[in-house]
């Protein structure tokens, strides 16, 4: 049963949320009863648990490794519940005056994000806006106070723009981004793809189609076109557990074929 003082004004606990989803598949509390719902039938269908783990543990090796080339502030598009290895915490372990400003667009996402801030330095920001319009958020007052586009910038969409359909133009978004990057920048993406399954793509997809956010499985190809104008790192756009792996067991990760992932450098 649902506590209501915990449903932040305007949101609909009844509906599953793809944020809060993701937050039950990494052993969060920050869900309710239709998210657990929702995640279980996911859950079902293979090693999401894994699966999610695996890309958290993506995101903590590619933000360290571009902050070791010397980048110092970050932009997190689609950040989702805080968890474990968020971006500035593996970014300060290299820089500890490194600068982050997260982005999302669900009002729980944002309660949670200003809670967790709540008293740290003036160099760690959350702006509320959607990834969808990419120009609203290179204007907003919070990225030009904190982010030096003529200096280089991560920028990273972990497993948000297999969020977004054909229609809204993920390509499209990334690009807008690209071109406000200065050269030595650079791009961390990892994406979903059903390429390995593509009967179980079916059904999960069929199970977000009740959520607040839709589930777009790509193809190589398609997310390897999101890297257009970039240099890739090697291994290129590859499944998450071939990326740099830093432990043997991420080798044999169950569900490693569901993402593909890559970073790339603006020239």
């Amino acid at each position: 049963m649902t506590n209501p003082s915990r449903v932040p004004t305007g949101i609909n606990p009844n509906v599953p949320n793809a944020a809060r989803m993701y937050d039950y598949y990494l052993g969060g509390k920050d869900n309710f009863a239709a998210d657990r719902e929702a995640a279980e039938k996911i859950m079902a269908l293979g090693p999401s648990r894994d699966i999610c783990l695996a890309n958290r543990r993506f995101l903590g090796r590619a933000t360290r490794h571009i902050a070791h080339e010397g980048i110092k502030q970050f932009i997190d598009l689609g950040t989702g519940l805080p968890n474990q290895n968020n971006v500035h915490e593996v970014a300060r372990t290299v820089h500890p005056d490194a600068r982050v400003v997260y982005v999302d667009y669900d009002p729980v996402v944002i309660v949670h994000a200003r809670a967790l801030l709540a008293g740290t330095d003036n160099n760690i920001t959350i702006v509320h806006a959607d990834v969808r319009e990419p120009a609203t958020i290179l204007d907003s007052p919070e990225i030009t106070r904190l982010i030096d586009f003529r200096e280089p910038v991560g920028v990273v969409f972990l497993g948000v723009l297999h969020c977004l359909t054909d229609a809204d133009d993920p390509w499209g978004v990334v690009a807008a981004f690209r071109e406000r990057m200065a050269p030595g920048s650079a791009l961390i993406v990892s994406h979903l793809t059903d390429d390995a399954h593509p009967e179980v793509g079916v059904a999960a997809r069929e199970v977000y189609d009740e959520a607040d956010a839709p589930l777009v499985h790509r193809t190589h190809d398609q997310v390897s076109r999101m890297f257009d104008g970039f240099r890739m790192l090697e291994p290129g756009v590859t499944h998450v557990a071939e990326w740099r792996p830093d432990e043997a067991w991420e080798k044999e990760l169950a569900g490693s074929e569901w993402w593909y992932v890559g970073v790339g450098h603006k020239p």
